[in-house]
Protein backbone atom coordinates (compact mmCIF):
# COMPACT_ATOMS: atom_id res chain seq x y z
CA UNK A 1 0.00 0.00 0.00
CA UNK A 2 1.39 3.40 -1.00
CA UNK A 3 1.82 5.94 1.78
CA UNK A 4 -0.28 9.13 1.53
CA UNK A 5 2.81 11.27 0.80
CA UNK A 6 4.07 8.94 -1.94
CA UNK A 7 0.59 8.70 -3.42
CA UNK A 8 0.39 12.50 -3.68
CA UNK A 9 3.79 12.51 -5.37
CA UNK A 10 2.92 9.83 -7.91
CA UNK A 11 -0.76 10.52 -8.58
CA UNK A 12 -2.35 13.81 -9.58
CA UNK A 13 -5.59 14.06 -7.57
CA UNK A 14 -8.56 16.17 -8.59
CA UNK A 15 -11.59 16.28 -6.26
CA UNK A 16 -14.09 19.09 -6.96
CA UNK A 17 -17.29 19.35 -4.94
CA UNK A 18 -19.85 20.23 -7.58
CA UNK A 19 -22.72 20.07 -5.08
CA UNK A 20 -21.25 22.81 -2.87
CA UNK A 21 -23.71 25.71 -2.75
CA UNK A 22 -23.10 27.69 0.46
CA UNK A 23 -22.20 30.78 -1.58
CA UNK A 24 -25.79 30.98 -2.79
CA UNK A 25 -26.80 32.24 0.66
CA UNK A 26 -25.45 35.60 -0.56
CA UNK A 27 -27.42 35.45 -3.82
CA UNK A 28 -29.25 38.53 -5.06
CA UNK A 29 -32.47 38.25 -7.10
CA UNK A 30 -34.01 40.82 -9.45
CA UNK A 31 -37.42 40.59 -11.09
CA UNK A 32 -38.56 41.93 -14.43
CA UNK A 33 -41.91 41.20 -16.11
CA UNK A 34 -39.98 39.20 -18.72
CA UNK A 35 -37.39 37.45 -16.53
CA UNK A 36 -36.36 36.57 -13.00
CA UNK A 37 -32.58 36.53 -12.47
CA UNK A 38 -30.51 35.39 -9.49
CA UNK A 39 -26.77 36.10 -9.15
CA UNK A 40 -24.21 34.84 -6.63
CA UNK A 41 -20.42 35.09 -6.57
CA UNK A 42 -18.37 32.51 -4.62
CA UNK A 43 -15.33 33.64 -2.69
CA UNK A 44 -11.90 32.34 -3.73
CA UNK A 45 -11.95 29.45 -1.22
CA UNK A 46 -15.49 28.53 -2.25
CA UNK A 47 -14.51 28.50 -5.93
CA UNK A 48 -11.57 26.23 -5.08
CA UNK A 49 -13.94 23.80 -3.37
CA UNK A 50 -16.42 23.92 -6.26
CA UNK A 51 -13.96 23.43 -9.09
CA UNK A 52 -11.15 21.59 -7.32
CA UNK A 53 -8.48 24.12 -8.31
CA UNK A 54 -7.52 27.65 -7.26
CA UNK A 55 -9.20 29.53 -10.11
CA UNK A 56 -8.67 32.91 -8.37
CA UNK A 57 -4.91 32.39 -8.60
CA UNK A 58 -5.37 32.32 -12.38
CA UNK A 59 -7.37 35.57 -12.28
CA UNK A 60 -10.73 33.84 -12.82
CA UNK A 61 -13.91 34.47 -10.83
CA UNK A 62 -17.00 32.32 -11.47
CA UNK A 63 -20.34 34.17 -11.36
CA UNK A 64 -23.38 31.95 -10.84
CA UNK A 65 -26.55 32.88 -12.72
CA UNK A 66 -30.06 31.46 -12.62
CA UNK A 67 -32.41 32.85 -15.26
CA UNK A 68 -36.15 32.18 -15.59
CA UNK A 69 -37.64 33.33 -18.89
CA UNK A 70 -41.13 34.75 -18.26
CA UNK A 71 -41.54 36.31 -21.71
CA UNK A 72 -43.50 34.88 -24.65
CA UNK A 73 -40.33 34.68 -26.75
CA UNK A 74 -36.81 33.36 -26.38
CA UNK A 75 -34.08 35.37 -24.62
CA UNK A 76 -30.29 35.18 -24.89
CA UNK A 77 -27.74 36.22 -22.27
CA UNK A 78 -25.14 38.72 -23.47
CA UNK A 79 -22.06 37.59 -21.53
CA UNK A 80 -19.98 40.56 -22.70
CA UNK A 81 -22.11 42.91 -20.59
CA UNK A 82 -21.08 40.90 -17.51
CA UNK A 83 -17.40 40.99 -18.48
CA UNK A 84 -15.98 41.79 -21.93
CA UNK A 85 -12.99 39.62 -20.97
CA UNK A 86 -14.97 36.59 -19.82
CA UNK A 87 -13.52 33.08 -20.19
CA UNK A 88 -15.33 30.21 -21.87
CA UNK A 89 -15.70 27.14 -19.62
CA UNK A 90 -13.02 25.16 -21.45
CA UNK A 91 -10.74 28.21 -21.57
CA UNK A 92 -11.07 28.57 -17.80
CA UNK A 93 -10.38 24.87 -17.36
CA UNK A 94 -7.30 25.02 -19.60
CA UNK A 95 -5.90 27.91 -17.55
CA UNK A 96 -6.10 25.67 -14.46
CA UNK A 97 -4.83 22.42 -15.96
CA UNK A 98 -2.18 20.50 -14.10
CA UNK A 99 1.02 21.15 -16.03
CA UNK A 100 2.35 17.77 -17.08
CA UNK A 101 5.70 19.26 -18.14
CA UNK A 102 6.16 21.09 -14.84
CA UNK A 103 5.18 18.06 -12.80
CA UNK A 104 7.41 15.81 -14.86
CA UNK A 105 10.40 18.09 -14.34
CA UNK A 106 9.77 18.17 -10.59
CA UNK A 107 9.31 14.44 -10.52
CA UNK A 108 12.50 14.05 -12.56
CA UNK A 109 14.49 16.11 -10.08
CA UNK A 110 13.26 13.88 -7.26
CA UNK A 111 14.13 10.80 -9.29
CA UNK A 112 17.85 11.62 -9.13
CA UNK A 113 17.53 10.92 -5.44
CA UNK A 114 15.21 7.96 -5.93
CA UNK A 115 16.25 6.55 -9.28
CA UNK A 116 13.71 3.71 -9.30
CA UNK A 117 10.91 6.31 -9.31
CA UNK A 118 11.71 7.02 -12.96
CA UNK A 119 9.89 3.84 -13.77
CA UNK A 120 6.72 5.43 -12.38
CA UNK A 121 6.88 8.58 -14.53
CA UNK A 122 4.22 7.20 -16.93
CA UNK A 123 1.83 6.89 -13.95
CA UNK A 124 2.33 10.56 -13.13
CA UNK A 125 1.70 11.56 -16.73
CA UNK A 126 -1.38 9.40 -16.99
CA UNK A 127 -3.03 10.65 -13.77
CA UNK A 128 -2.38 14.31 -14.68
CA UNK A 129 -3.87 13.74 -18.14
CA UNK A 130 -6.93 12.03 -16.66
CA UNK A 131 -7.37 14.82 -14.06
CA UNK A 132 -7.23 17.49 -16.78
CA UNK A 133 -9.82 15.62 -18.80
CA UNK A 134 -12.14 15.44 -15.83
CA UNK A 135 -11.53 19.14 -15.13
CA UNK A 136 -12.69 19.97 -18.65
CA UNK A 137 -15.89 18.02 -18.04
CA UNK A 138 -16.57 19.75 -14.70
CA UNK A 139 -16.06 23.28 -16.06
CA UNK A 140 -18.14 22.50 -19.15
CA UNK A 141 -20.93 20.98 -17.05
CA UNK A 142 -20.96 23.89 -14.59
CA UNK A 143 -20.66 26.63 -17.22
CA UNK A 144 -23.59 28.73 -18.38
CA UNK A 145 -24.48 27.71 -21.93
CA UNK A 146 -24.86 30.75 -24.22
CA UNK A 147 -27.90 29.60 -26.16
CA UNK A 148 -31.53 30.72 -26.51
CA UNK A 149 -33.53 30.49 -23.27
CA UNK A 150 -37.00 29.41 -24.34
CA UNK A 151 -40.28 30.72 -22.87
CA UNK A 152 -40.94 29.21 -19.44
CA UNK A 153 -37.44 27.71 -19.27
CA UNK A 154 -35.10 28.14 -16.27
CA UNK A 155 -31.36 27.74 -16.78
CA UNK A 156 -28.40 28.10 -14.42
CA UNK A 157 -24.61 27.97 -14.53
CA UNK A 158 -21.38 29.90 -14.14
CA UNK A 159 -19.96 32.68 -16.29
CA UNK A 160 -16.18 32.81 -15.77
CA UNK A 161 -15.12 36.44 -15.30
CA UNK A 162 -12.03 38.35 -14.21
CA UNK A 163 -11.54 38.79 -10.45
CA UNK A 164 -13.15 41.54 -8.36
CA UNK A 165 -13.17 41.59 -4.56
CA UNK A 166 -15.34 43.41 -2.05
CA UNK A 167 -18.19 44.23 -4.40
CA UNK A 168 -18.91 42.70 -7.80
CA UNK A 169 -21.21 44.60 -10.14
CA UNK A 170 -22.90 42.22 -12.57
CA UNK A 171 -24.83 43.70 -15.48
CA UNK A 172 -27.15 41.05 -16.89
CA UNK A 173 -28.55 41.81 -20.33
CA UNK A 174 -31.08 39.44 -21.88
CA UNK A 175 -31.77 40.10 -25.55
CA UNK A 176 -35.11 39.02 -27.07
CA UNK A 177 -34.64 36.81 -30.10
CA UNK A 178 -36.78 37.08 -33.22
CA UNK A 179 -36.97 35.08 -36.44
CA UNK A 180 -34.51 36.11 -39.16
CA UNK A 181 -37.38 36.86 -41.55
CA UNK A 182 -38.80 39.38 -39.06
CA UNK A 183 -35.38 41.04 -38.55
CA UNK A 184 -34.84 41.41 -42.29
CA UNK A 185 -38.38 42.74 -42.67
CA UNK A 186 -37.66 45.57 -40.26
CA UNK A 187 -34.60 46.53 -42.30
CA UNK A 188 -36.43 46.77 -45.63
CA UNK A 189 -39.67 48.18 -44.15
CA UNK A 190 -38.60 50.98 -41.76
CA UNK A 191 -42.18 51.55 -40.59
CA UNK A 192 -42.63 48.01 -39.29
CA UNK A 193 -42.81 47.35 -35.52
CA UNK A 194 -39.47 47.65 -33.74
CA UNK A 195 -37.58 44.96 -31.88
CA UNK A 196 -38.39 44.51 -28.18
CA UNK A 197 -35.81 46.20 -25.92
CA UNK A 198 -33.44 44.01 -23.92
CA UNK A 199 -33.94 43.12 -20.25
CA UNK A 200 -31.25 45.02 -18.30
CA UNK A 201 -30.70 44.14 -14.64
CA UNK A 202 -27.76 45.38 -12.55
CA UNK A 203 -26.62 43.46 -9.47
CA UNK A 204 -24.32 44.63 -6.69
CA UNK A 205 -23.06 41.41 -5.11
CA UNK A 206 -20.83 41.14 -2.01
CA UNK A 207 -17.68 39.06 -2.48
CA UNK A 208 -15.63 38.10 0.61
CA UNK A 209 -11.92 38.71 0.27
CA UNK A 210 -11.08 42.23 1.43
CA UNK A 211 -11.90 44.33 4.50
CA UNK A 212 -13.32 47.41 2.75
CA UNK A 213 -12.99 50.58 4.81
CA UNK A 214 -16.72 51.35 4.85
CA UNK A 215 -17.63 48.03 6.53
CA UNK A 216 -17.06 49.53 9.98
CA UNK A 217 -19.26 52.55 9.24
CA UNK A 218 -22.71 52.71 10.84
CA UNK A 219 -24.43 54.92 8.29
CA UNK A 220 -27.70 54.89 10.25
CA UNK A 221 -25.88 56.36 13.24
CA UNK A 222 -24.10 58.95 11.06
CA UNK A 223 -27.45 60.03 9.59
CA UNK A 224 -30.29 59.37 12.07
CA UNK A 225 -33.77 59.69 10.51
CA UNK A 226 -34.63 62.56 12.85
CA UNK A 227 -31.67 64.59 11.55
CA UNK A 228 -32.28 64.15 7.82
CA UNK A 229 -32.79 67.51 6.08
CA UNK A 230 -34.86 67.20 2.87
CA UNK A 231 -34.08 69.86 0.24
CA UNK A 232 -36.06 71.13 -2.70
CA UNK A 233 -34.23 71.79 -5.98
CA UNK A 234 -33.91 75.49 -5.13
CA UNK A 235 -32.75 74.79 -1.57
CA UNK A 236 -30.26 72.14 -2.66
CA UNK A 237 -27.91 74.51 -4.49
CA UNK A 238 -27.66 76.86 -1.52
CA UNK A 239 -27.13 74.01 0.93
CA UNK A 240 -24.43 72.44 -1.24
CA UNK A 241 -22.58 75.73 -1.56
CA UNK A 242 -22.65 76.03 2.25
CA UNK A 243 -20.88 72.68 2.77
CA UNK A 244 -17.27 72.87 4.01
CA UNK A 245 -15.13 74.08 1.10
CA UNK A 246 -12.11 71.88 1.78
CA UNK A 247 -10.91 68.87 3.76
CA UNK A 248 -8.90 69.36 6.94
CA UNK A 249 -6.45 67.59 9.21
CA UNK A 250 -7.78 65.60 12.19
CA UNK A 251 -7.80 68.64 14.47
CA UNK A 252 -9.41 70.91 11.88
CA UNK A 253 -6.57 73.45 12.24
CA UNK A 254 -5.38 73.26 8.60
CA UNK A 255 -7.24 72.92 5.31
CA UNK A 256 -6.25 70.59 2.50
CA UNK A 257 -7.66 69.37 -0.80
CA UNK A 258 -10.88 71.01 -2.01
CA UNK A 259 -14.18 69.24 -1.36
CA UNK A 260 -14.94 69.35 -5.07
CA UNK A 261 -17.61 66.70 -5.52
CA UNK A 262 -21.21 65.95 -4.49
CA UNK A 263 -22.97 62.65 -5.23
CA UNK A 264 -26.69 62.07 -4.70
CA UNK A 265 -27.88 58.47 -4.33
CA UNK A 266 -28.42 55.73 -1.79
CA UNK A 267 -25.56 53.47 -0.73
CA UNK A 268 -26.48 50.53 -2.97
CA UNK A 269 -26.84 52.79 -6.00
CA UNK A 270 -23.52 54.46 -5.20
CA UNK A 271 -21.71 51.11 -4.94
CA UNK A 272 -23.42 49.85 -8.07
CA UNK A 273 -22.43 52.94 -10.04
CA UNK A 274 -18.80 53.05 -8.95
CA UNK A 275 -17.82 49.46 -8.17
CA UNK A 276 -17.93 48.27 -11.79
CA UNK A 277 -15.20 50.76 -12.69
CA UNK A 278 -13.57 51.78 -9.39
CA UNK A 279 -12.07 49.68 -6.60
CA UNK A 280 -12.82 49.82 -2.91
CA UNK A 281 -10.07 50.54 -0.39
CA UNK A 282 -9.03 48.19 2.39
CA UNK A 283 -8.68 49.27 5.99
CA UNK A 284 -5.18 50.09 7.21
CA UNK A 285 -3.53 47.08 8.89
CA UNK A 286 -0.11 45.46 9.04
CA UNK A 287 -1.07 43.15 6.18
CA UNK A 288 -2.37 45.91 3.90
CA UNK A 289 0.56 48.18 4.74
CA UNK A 290 2.93 45.39 3.73
CA UNK A 291 1.04 44.92 0.45
CA UNK A 292 1.32 48.66 -0.14
CA UNK A 293 5.06 48.69 0.58
CA UNK A 294 5.65 45.78 -1.81
CA UNK A 295 3.66 47.49 -4.54
CA UNK A 296 5.62 50.70 -3.98
CA UNK A 297 9.02 48.97 -4.07
CA UNK A 298 8.15 46.84 -7.11
CA UNK A 299 6.29 49.59 -8.96
CA UNK A 300 3.28 47.29 -9.26
CA UNK A 301 -0.46 47.83 -8.83
CA UNK A 302 -2.46 47.13 -5.66
CA UNK A 303 -6.11 47.58 -6.52
CA UNK A 304 -7.40 47.82 -2.95
CA UNK A 305 -4.59 49.79 -1.30
CA UNK A 306 -5.65 51.69 1.86
CA UNK A 307 -6.25 55.41 1.48
CA UNK A 308 -4.98 57.93 4.03
CA UNK A 309 -7.55 59.83 6.07
CA UNK A 310 -8.76 63.32 5.21
CA UNK A 311 -11.38 65.00 7.39
CA UNK A 312 -14.72 66.63 6.72
CA UNK A 313 -17.41 67.30 9.35
CA UNK A 314 -14.74 66.39 11.92
CA UNK A 315 -14.41 62.75 10.78
CA UNK A 316 -12.39 60.76 8.24
CA UNK A 317 -13.97 59.72 4.97
CA UNK A 318 -16.83 57.22 5.16
CA UNK A 319 -15.97 55.56 1.85
CA UNK A 320 -12.77 55.61 -0.20
CA UNK A 321 -12.64 54.48 -3.82
CA UNK A 322 -9.81 54.44 -6.32
CA UNK A 323 -8.88 53.76 -9.92
CA UNK A 324 -5.40 52.31 -10.20
CA UNK A 325 -3.29 52.72 -13.32
CA UNK A 326 0.13 51.26 -14.09
CA UNK A 327 1.41 51.30 -10.52
CA UNK A 328 0.39 52.18 -6.99
CA UNK A 329 1.90 55.65 -7.55
CA UNK A 330 -0.66 56.40 -10.27
CA UNK A 331 -4.16 56.38 -8.84
CA UNK A 332 -7.28 58.49 -8.76
CA UNK A 333 -8.49 58.83 -5.16
CA UNK A 334 -12.10 59.55 -4.32
CA UNK A 335 -13.34 60.07 -0.75
CA UNK A 336 -16.98 60.46 0.27
CA UNK A 337 -18.70 61.67 3.44
CA UNK A 338 -22.39 61.17 4.18
CA UNK A 339 -24.21 64.46 4.88
CA UNK A 340 -27.56 65.01 6.65
CA UNK A 341 -29.00 66.42 3.40
CA UNK A 342 -31.50 64.56 1.22
CA UNK A 343 -32.79 65.33 -2.27
CA UNK A 344 -35.60 63.49 -4.04
CA UNK A 345 -35.58 61.02 -1.14
CA UNK A 346 -31.90 60.16 -1.68
CA UNK A 347 -28.93 60.85 0.62
CA UNK A 348 -26.34 63.44 -0.36
CA UNK A 349 -22.60 62.68 -0.16
CA UNK A 350 -19.86 65.30 -0.09
CA UNK A 351 -16.64 64.23 -1.74
CA UNK A 352 -13.05 64.96 -2.69
CA UNK A 353 -11.24 63.59 -5.72
CA UNK A 354 -7.66 63.99 -6.93
CA UNK A 355 -5.20 62.16 -9.16
CA UNK A 356 -1.84 60.81 -7.93
CA UNK A 357 0.90 61.25 -10.55
CA UNK A 358 4.01 60.29 -8.55
CA UNK A 359 5.70 60.29 -5.15
CA UNK A 360 7.95 62.79 -3.41
CA UNK A 361 9.80 63.34 -0.14
CA UNK A 362 8.01 65.13 2.70
CA UNK A 363 8.50 65.68 6.43
CA UNK A 364 4.72 65.79 6.93
CA UNK A 365 4.22 62.03 6.75
CA UNK A 366 5.50 59.29 9.07
CA UNK A 367 7.15 57.41 6.18
CA UNK A 368 8.75 60.63 4.76
CA UNK A 369 7.05 60.11 1.40
CA UNK A 370 3.71 61.16 -0.04
CA UNK A 371 1.87 60.91 -3.31
CA UNK A 372 2.18 63.96 -5.55
CA UNK A 373 -1.17 65.03 -6.97
CA UNK A 374 -1.93 66.53 -10.36
CA UNK A 375 -2.36 70.23 -9.48
CA UNK A 376 -5.23 70.54 -12.00
CA UNK A 377 -7.79 69.08 -9.59
CA UNK A 378 -10.69 70.10 -11.83
CA UNK A 379 -9.61 67.46 -14.34
CA UNK A 380 -10.05 64.72 -11.72
CA UNK A 381 -13.42 66.16 -10.70
CA UNK A 382 -14.70 66.20 -14.29
CA UNK A 383 -13.28 62.74 -14.94
CA UNK A 384 -15.77 61.35 -12.42
CA UNK A 385 -18.68 62.80 -14.41
CA UNK A 386 -17.33 61.45 -17.69
CA UNK A 387 -16.62 58.02 -16.23
CA UNK A 388 -20.04 57.57 -14.64
CA UNK A 389 -21.74 58.96 -17.76
CA UNK A 390 -19.89 56.40 -19.88
CA UNK A 391 -21.27 53.73 -17.54
CA UNK A 392 -24.77 55.15 -18.02
CA UNK A 393 -25.23 55.82 -14.30
CA UNK A 394 -25.84 59.60 -14.29
CA UNK A 395 -29.35 61.12 -14.19
CA UNK A 396 -28.09 64.69 -14.20
CA UNK A 397 -24.88 66.59 -13.49
CA UNK A 398 -23.84 70.20 -12.98
CA UNK A 399 -21.77 72.54 -10.82
CA UNK A 400 -22.20 74.71 -7.72
CA UNK A 401 -19.87 77.01 -5.86
CA UNK A 402 -17.18 75.46 -3.67
CA UNK A 403 -13.72 76.33 -2.47
CA UNK A 404 -13.32 79.39 -4.71
CA UNK A 405 -11.01 79.80 -7.68
CA UNK A 406 -7.23 80.05 -7.76
CA UNK A 407 -4.79 79.96 -10.67
CA UNK A 408 -1.63 78.01 -11.49
CA UNK A 409 0.32 81.22 -10.87
CA UNK A 410 -1.14 81.57 -7.36
CA UNK A 411 -2.05 78.02 -6.27
CA UNK A 412 -3.28 76.80 -2.91
CA UNK A 413 -1.68 73.84 -1.16
CA UNK A 414 -3.02 70.67 0.43
CA UNK A 415 -2.04 69.16 3.77
CA UNK A 416 1.20 67.67 2.44
CA UNK A 417 2.20 70.83 0.60
CA UNK A 418 1.20 69.91 -2.95
CA UNK A 419 -0.02 72.90 -5.00
CA UNK A 420 -3.39 72.85 -6.73
CA UNK A 421 -5.46 75.22 -8.81
CA UNK A 422 -9.19 75.19 -9.58
CA UNK A 423 -12.15 77.13 -10.92
CA UNK A 424 -13.52 76.73 -7.39
CA UNK A 425 -16.65 74.74 -8.24
CA UNK A 426 -18.01 71.43 -7.01
CA UNK A 427 -19.36 68.85 -9.46
CA UNK A 428 -22.83 67.57 -8.52
CA UNK A 429 -23.88 64.14 -9.79
CA UNK A 430 -27.36 62.64 -9.42
CA UNK A 431 -26.88 58.89 -9.75
CA UNK A 432 -29.20 56.59 -11.65
CA UNK A 433 -30.06 53.18 -10.20
CA UNK A 434 -30.12 51.78 -13.76
CA UNK A 435 -28.25 52.53 -16.95
CA UNK A 436 -29.48 55.73 -18.58
CA UNK A 437 -28.42 58.96 -20.26
CA UNK A 438 -28.00 62.25 -18.40
CA UNK A 439 -28.38 65.98 -18.70
CA UNK A 440 -25.27 68.09 -18.11
CA UNK A 441 -25.58 71.60 -16.69
CA UNK A 442 -22.29 73.41 -16.98
CA UNK A 443 -23.58 76.74 -15.70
Amino acid sequence: MLSAALRRLLITSYAPDEAFADFRDRAVTRDDPRARVTVAVPAAAESRKLFGVDVAKRGIQPVWLKIENRSPGSLRLQAVTIDPKYFTPLEAAAANHFSITKRLSTFGAMSWLFYPLLLLVPLKLLTAWLANGRMDQVFHRQGFRLRPIHPGETVAGFVFTTVDLGTKVVHVRLTPLEPLRQSIGRLIRPGSPGHDPPVDLVFTVPVPGIAADYLDRDFAALRPPAEIEPCSADELVARLEALPPATTNAGGSRTGDPANLVVVGDFDTLLGAFAARWDESETISLATCWKTVKAFLLGSSYRYSPVSALYLFGRPQDIALQRTRHSINERIHLRLWLTPLAFDGQPVWAGQVSRDIGVRFTTRAWNLTTHRIDPDVDESRDYVIEDLAAAGRVRAAGYVGGVGDCTAATPRRNLTGDPFYTDGKRAVILLSATRTGFEANTA
